[in-house]
């Protein structure tokens, strides 16, 4: 996940991280590059690092991304959407000038993983969109690429599914965006004074820059089970819900780039709206990539309640509400 698949990806790479001039005027407009949706169905979890140096910045001055990434990841809810098939669309018209599949489909931090050394990118296809614009797709789905070199295609044609080849611990695509061999932060295509943050107008067309709107952190799964939740269960995906006999309700959340100082808060709530269980986090104690956090509450003995349970959640960040979501289950009704 943190490799730099420009330099990495050896069959499709051609080019360095580096500053650029605003975009030229034949610049391609680019169409939003997975059949999900922002907020449900998808999240983005990193955008392009702008600092020159050792340090992160992403086009808004955030810190949404992490040392020398060169693109944007675009990730789905866990390992059941990925296996479901998430298609993978060329995200402007072209002619597909690189590709290599036959990557294997697995998490780095699995035990016994291959090493994905000069393979980052993964199973990954490269469109070349004429004028010295190209865009790079990473950590595609093995056997799923639906191209072949020299093939044209149009923008919202699918070309692969996402997958968990290369340098990844979770399934999203890995968009880059290059011209002259140098990479290009679509949101912001002018690199050339990274520390300014100024409003540009972007590469994206206008329905995926609406899309794409910029948040400060986001939900990428949030639900009820019937047993308590791990890490592994989540990225797994599946979780089954709570039932009458169920001997635990749990209300869960897996909240993605979180910053330092964060604190969670989860509250469930019975049918009566009376609290069931209540827990807020310690302030964070560095920026998370990921972050999971539940509570429970165990079955009364004379059981379950009948009615809707609801959770309200809340990420709290310098004094104000970052992130909040309230979910309903009907389960125990």
């Amino acid at each position: 996940m943190k490799a730099l698949h420009l330099a990495a990806f050896v069959l499709l790479a051609s080019g360095i991280l580096g500053p650029v001039t605003q975009a030229a005027p034949e610049s391609p407009r680019l169409a939003f590059p997975l059949a999900c949706e922002i907020g449900r169905t998808c999240e983005v979890q990193h955008y392009v690092d702008r600092d020159p140096g050792p340090g992160v910045r992403d086009y808004r001055c955030q810190r949404r991304s992490y040392q020398g990434h060169n693109g944007v990841d675009i990730r789905v809810p866990d390992m059941a959407a990925q296996r479901g098939g998430v298609a993978v669309l060329a995200a402007a018209a072209g002619r597909v000038a690189r590709l290599r599949d036959g990557v294997q489909d697995i998490s780095i931090r699995a035990a016994g993983a291959p090493s994905v050394a000069g393979q980052e990118c993964g199973n990954g296809v490269v469109v070349d969109h004429g004028g010295g614009w190209e865009t790079q797709y990473c950590h595609l789905a093995r056997g799923s690429i639906r191209v072949k070199v020299g093939d044209a295609v149009t923008a919202g044609q699918p070309i692969a599914r996402v997958g968990l080849s290369g340098d990844t611990e979770f399934p999203h695509l890995h968009l880059t965006v290059r011209h002259a061999g140098q990479v290009v932060d679509p949101f912001a295509p002018d690199m050339s004074r990274p520390a300014a943050c100024a409003a540009q107008a972007s590469l994206w067309t206008a329905a995926a820059q609406r899309q794409m709107s910029y948040k400060a952190g986001a939900v990428l799964n949030a639900g009820f089970a019937g047993a308590p939740v791990t890490m592994e269960r989540l990225e797994a995906g599946g979780i089954a819900g709570p039932t009458p006999a169920s001997a635990v309700l749990v209300a869960y959340i897996r909240a993605i780039e979180l910053q330092a100082g964060d604190r969670i808060e989860i509250t469930l709530l019975g049918p009566d709206g009376g609290v069931l269980a209540h827990d807020t986090t310690a302030p964070l104690d560095r920026d998370k990539a990921q972050y999971m956090q539940y509570v429970g509450k165990k079955r009364p003995l004379q059981g379950w309640p009948r009615g809707a349970y609801a959770a309200l959640i809340r990420v709290h960040r310098g004094g104000a509400i970052a992130i909040e979501r309230r979910l309903e289950t009907q389960a125990l009704r």
